[in-house]
């Protein structure tokens, strides 16, 4: 087995997957690549047995055959060539060889054999969205997702596929996003969840990419492919609360604000507030919007007034400010509306401008109890 690739070129490659590589893995076949040749073609995967990823580049070959190379050995060697031709080449004792124009490096190698293959997906259904989309999608909603292992439902992104839209819904019981687009439809119904390890790997990928994404699914796993890249992962068991029954309908109090002046102001005012709860006290009147904190512990105190509109009755809520900073961050929009019924009830938050038609984003932040 010997072929020839551009180093840059795979190193672009590998780099990519890395991110699926544990840092520690039960089994040390995991610690490895799996390089497949095929003739001119060189399929490299990498999984951490939940997740397996795969990329295909071009070399200059007439051989075939199937080796496991040392991710970090690789990775670090690689990093450090100017961009030219390297030979890899098998050698008897079990050792690769690898030329470049400097001089040689020997790394030991595992049969190819020995890694675990990628599940195949029985009978799937499938959908097509543009890697844009998707990408947004992803970026959207996974800050919202939860890290508590005890519901492990509500630590992905559940996408929920129709005739009529497509959304993706993240929640960790304080904060939660829904993101819809009904410019992109399934030919029918499904839904599941999506580990956030996979999205965090498609989202890097993804974002700028014009081409399209074809996922296929059935209740166990899903597999994206796109360009040369083929993603597969397990899905995650359970069923998904029902998020629309927490999203308040009636909400009578309406806050339109400049979404940039409004975050600068909740990151200022939270220094200050208490290190435990990351209170802020929103209050609002007329057209003014009173932003405070307050931590007693230490004597911290800030206050901000802000113009905006507001119609509805004189009212005051406590949010946690680091998810109102999560949120509106991950918000394009100059302006935001956030709508509220009373104090211990959730706040929804919405942008009035920067969407795509349609696209439809909804946030929702639960409020915390203040201490008067």
């Amino acid at each position: 087995m010997k072929f020839i690739v551009s180093s840059s070129q795979l190193l672009k490659q590998l780099q990519v997957l890395g991110g699926v590589i544990n840092s520690s893995n039960t089994l040390p076949i995991l610690d490895n690549f799996l390089f497949e040749l095929n003739q001119n073609e060189l399929k490299i995967s990498a999984s951490d047995l939940e997740t397996t990823m795969s990329t295909s580049i071009e070399v200059e070959s007439d051989s075939e055959g199937s080796v496991a190379i040392s991710a970090r050995l690789l990775l670090d060697t690689l990093k450090t060539f100017p961009n030219q031709p390297l030979t890899f080449k098998i050698e008897e004792n079990n050792t690769i060889e690898i030329s470049s124009s400097h001089g040689k490096y020997d790394m030991a190698y595992f049969d190819g054999n020995e890694f675990p293959k990628a599940v195949s997906i029985a009978s799937p259904s499938q959908t097509v969205i543009p890697g844009q989309i998707l990408a947004t999608a992803i970026s959207k909603t996974i800050f919202a997702a939860g890290n508590d292992d005890l519901r492990p439902v509500m630590s992905g992104v559940f996408f929920q596929f129709s005739t009529d839209s497509l959304t993706f819904v993240a929640t960790d019981a304080h904060k939660l996003v829904k993101y819809s687009r009904t410019d992109v439809v399934a030919n029918d119904s499904a839904e599941f969840i999506m580990p956030k390890k996979p999205l965090n790997l498609l989202k890097g990928i993804l974002g700028g990419n014009e081409s399209d994404v074809t996922i296929e699914y059935n209740d166990a796993n899903a597999k994206f492919t796109f360009d040369n890249v083929v993603l597969v992962c397990r899905l995650i068991d359970g069923k998904y609360p029902n998020y629309e029954a927490v999203i308040p309908k009636e909400n009578p109090n309406k806050l339109t604000v400049e979404r940039g002046i409004f975050l600068n102001s909740v990151k200022r005012v939270s220094i200050f507030s208490s290190k435990t709860t990351h209170q802020i006290r929103l209050k609002m009147a007329g057209t003014e919007l009173n932003i405070s904190a307050e931590d007693i512990d230490y004597s911290n105190k800030a206050e901000e007034r802000l113009v905006c509109e507001y119609q509805g009755d004189d009212m005051q809520i406590g949010f946690n400010s680091r998810f109102l900073t999560e949120m509106l961050s991950n918000l394009n929009s100059n302006e935001v509306l956030i709508e509220m019924s009373m104090p211990n009830r959730a706040g929804i938050l919405t942008p009035i401008d920067g969407v795509e038609e349609g696209e439809f984003i909804t946030m929702l932040v639960m409020p915390v109890m203040l201490n008067n």
